[in-house]
Order: structure tokens, then C-alpha cells, then sequence
């Protein structure tokens, strides 16, 4: 048997550790450590939704990484079409990882109504584009099909929208420049609402329009097997500098790659600082709850000196007796950890579920409410954590173990 457990057991166990001066004491520290893990998981929970939210909003509009001819020169419109007879196209089966491939182009116009105009960039889409992470940001009217004949069929924001003074059904004008600068007659074309869409980002929103892309290969006089660029989706975002290393080894001499971080890389820079912040509060909360442990450790010991130098004078070493309060402080320290997570959990699940706090602005944010990802391996690493760093804590402070001489010790009162 474990004498020092055994010991620690009988000291958890007994009543007078319920009804002894140190018990507030102690339940301000368990108390500490409970509200440090609830934060803590918080913390995680909500930088670790919120960075993956953002990225899925991106990446619905751009895919995880771009293929396009050199010559466009990272344009937002498409200059110089690419053929889509490809060996990666329609499946890239050549790079592990890839899940769907979608082939798109841009091009640069003006809506014009009675009352106002706004620049656009139309982005032409097939039927191999995936629409489902718009099933979310729709909010009106349908997604367009283009699978059949072409259409005029348009998918807009809701921001463009409001601008324009235009509802799903609404017909408009929109104008587009020739490549050809000889001619000076732009092309029109009318489109028909027929579905808009919100996702929060004000800086896509206000620009992109999407229709099929038949119109923007008649407008460029392409034919029907070239087209703007490629968009690839990736299966997991934390491979998307290696996969992308990959795409580019893997496509001709005359195609580029980008990732979205290279586009947008201000927004994610952004979001990159969340890290920093997880790990401030991670390392702040365990701080503090150590330091509630220290005093509760030495508390613990001030109230047992008598017995620990009866145990001193039976021969035990002054490790053994350490270790005694040790084990007591890790079982303080579990009651705080269950309760925190029981609580911390809770409160993750239910704002997933139900969506209960929202950002008071959530433009600064891109979405409406506060999300929330957490994953089990998260949470047993962060437990194991702080367990273990609590005990390094109170290493230093049990040391004072070994300054009690037994004499003294048993005639302290």
C-alpha cells in the first residue's frame, strides 16, 4: 500500500477536514480553479470557432487555394483564360487532401438602375460549383442553377441589394468594358435576381455578384473550355501552405497558385492573433489558480504541523511527507478541474446549440454570433495541463516540509 496516499486519503476523508479553519480557504481555491478552467475553456472555444468560421466564409468564395495563369498577374478579374482540359481537372487526383475543384471567372462591371449604379465584379460559376456553404449565408429567394441552358439568373448580397433598391424577382442592367479597347460599346446584359445572399463579410458582399459563366466566355469571345482560374477545397486548412506546394508541383509551367492567406492575408493575420490571446488567458488563469493553491497548501501544512513531525519523529522522510500533501492538493485541484469543465462544457454547448450570446457588433467580426469549437483532445491536453503545472507550483512551497523540526512540531499549537 501507499502509505502517503493512504495518508492523504484519511486527511480528504476525515470531518474535522470539513469543519478545520482551512476549509473556506479551500474552497476559494477550488473555486479558483473551477473559474480559471471555465475560462480557459471558453478561451479556446470561442478563438478556436471564431478562426474557423472566418476561414469557412473565405473559403466559400475563393476555395482554400487559387490555379491561374501567370499572366493575370494576381488580378481580381480574369485576363488570360486558362483551358480546363486538364490532367487535375475535373478531379485532382495527383495531391491527397483535395476534395472538390470548381472552375470559375471574373469580370469587372456597373449595375445601373433609375436611381443609382454600383461596380461589380461578376463572378461566373458552372455546375460544378459547390453551392452548400451558401445554404447558410441565403437568406432570400433560391440558389441559381446553372446546370441547364443559360439563364440570366443571378445570386447578389444583401448589401447590393439595399443599394440598388432591388428584391429577389427585380430585373437589372449591367455593363461590362470589352477587352477589345478599339470598341468603346461595352457589353450589357439583364439579369434576374433569383436569390440574396448575407455572409457577413461587407468587403465580398459589396463586390461580388455571381452568374453563369457562359456569360463572362461569351463576353471574353473564350470558348467553352476556357475559363478564369480553378478553386480547390482542401479537406483540412492546416495543410494549405504544403498542399499548395503541391498543387503548384503539379500543374504546368505557365499556371500560378495562391492560398487565401496570400489574398486576404490582412484578415488573417488578424485572426492569427487569437493564439496569442488563448494563450494569455490560458497562462493568467493558471497562474492565479496556483497561487490560490499555494496558500491553501500552506495553510494545509500550518494546520498539520503536529503531525507532521509525529510522522517526522516515526522516521518518515521529508519527501514522503510532501508527497502527502501532494496528493491532497491534486485532489483539490481535480474538484476544481471537474466542476470547471462540467460548468466550462455547459456553457460551450449550450451557445452552440441555441446561439445565446451574440457580438454587439458583428461587422467588426464577420458573424452574428459568437462561435464555438472545441474538440476532445483539447480538452483532456488542457487538463493535464493544468494538473500538472498546479503541482509544479507547489513544489517550491511544500519545501517548507523539511524547516519543520519534530520537537517543535508536536508541541505546536
Amino acid at each position: 500500500m501507499n502509505l502517503e496516499y493512504f495518508i492523504a486519503k484519511r486527511l480528504i476523508k476525515g470531518k474535522e477536514h470539513k469543519i478545520s479553519i482551512s476549509a473556506p480557504i479551500i474552497k476559494i481555491a477550488i473555486a479558483a480553479i473551477a473559474i480559471g478552467v471555465i475560462m480557459m475553456l471558453i478561451a479556446i472555444a470561442t478563438g478556436l470557432g471564431l478562426k474557423e468560421k472566418i476561414r469557412e466564409k473565405v473559403t466559400a468564395f475563393n476555395g482554400h487555394v487559387q490555379i491561374y495563369n501567370y499572366d493575370n498577374n494576381n488580378s481580381e478579374v480574369s485576363v488570360v483564360p486558362v483551358s480546363i482540359e486538364q490532367d487535375f481537372y475535373p478531379e485532382f487526383k495527383t495531391v491527397d487532401g483535395i476534395v472538390h475543384i470548381q472552375a470559375v471567372a471574373t469580370k469587372a462591371g456597373i449595375i445601373r438602375t433609375e436611381e443609382t449604379f454600383e461596380g461589380i465584379i461578376a463572378k461566373g460559376v458552372g455546375n460544378d460549383y459547390n453551392w452548400a456553404p451558401f445554404n447558410e449565408f441565403l437568406i432570400e429567394g433560391t440558389l441559381p442553377d446553372y446546370s441547364g441552358e443559360l439563364n440570366a439568373d443571378v445570386l447578389i448580397s444583401k448589401i447590393m441589394a439595399n443599394r440598388l433598391n432591388l428584391k429577389v424577382g427585380d430585373s437589372f442592367f449591367t455593363f461590362f468594358l470589352r477587352d477589345d479597347t478599339t470598341d468603346k460599346i461595352p457589353n450589357q446584359r439583364k439579369f434576374t435576381i433569383t436569390g440574396i445572399y448575407d455572409s457577413g463579410f461587407e468587403e465580398i458582399d459589396g463586390l461580388y455578384i455571381f452568374t453563369d459563366i457562359r456569360h463572362i466566355q461569351r463576353m471574353n469571345k473564350w470558348t467553352d473550355t476556357e475559363v478564369g482560374n480553378f478553386e480547390v477545397f482542401l479537406n483540412s486548412f492546416d495543410d494549405i501552405d504544403q498542399k499548395s506546394n503541391d498543387i503548384y508541383g503539379q500543374t504546368l509551367s505557365n499556371l500560378d497558385t495562391r492560398t487565401i492567406k496570400d489574398k486576404y492575408h490582412k484578415i488573417f493575420e488578424w485572426i492569427g492573433l487569437f493564439d496569442f490571446n488563448i494563450a494569455l488567458i490560458i497562462g493568467i488563469m493558471i497562474i492565479v489558480g496556483g497561487i490560490n493553491m499555494i496558500t491553501a497548501l500552506l495553510v494545509l501544512i500550518l494546520e498539520r504541523t503536529p503531525m507532521i513531525g509525529v510522522l517526522k519523529a516515526l522516521g518518515m522522510p521529508n519527501w514522503d511527507i510532501r508527497k502527502v500533501f501532494l496528493y491532497n492538493a491534486a485532489y483539490l485541484i481535480g474538484i476544481g478541474l471537474f466542476y470547471g469543465n462540467l460548468i466550462g462544457l455547459g456553457v460551450i454547448f449550450i451557445q452552440e446549440q441555441f446561439k445565446v450570446f451574440k457580438f454587439p457588433n458583428p461587422k467588426e467580426y464577420y458573424v452574428e454570433y459568437i462561435p464555438v469549437s472545441i474538440d476532445l483532445p483539447i480538452i483532456v491536453l488542457l487538463n493535464i495541463g493544468v494538473l500538472l503545472l498546479c503541482l509544479l507550483m507547489l513544489l517550491i512551497p511544500s519545501y517548507i516540509i523539511t524547516k519543520i523540526t519534530p520537537v517543535k512540531a508536536i508541541r505546536f499549537e
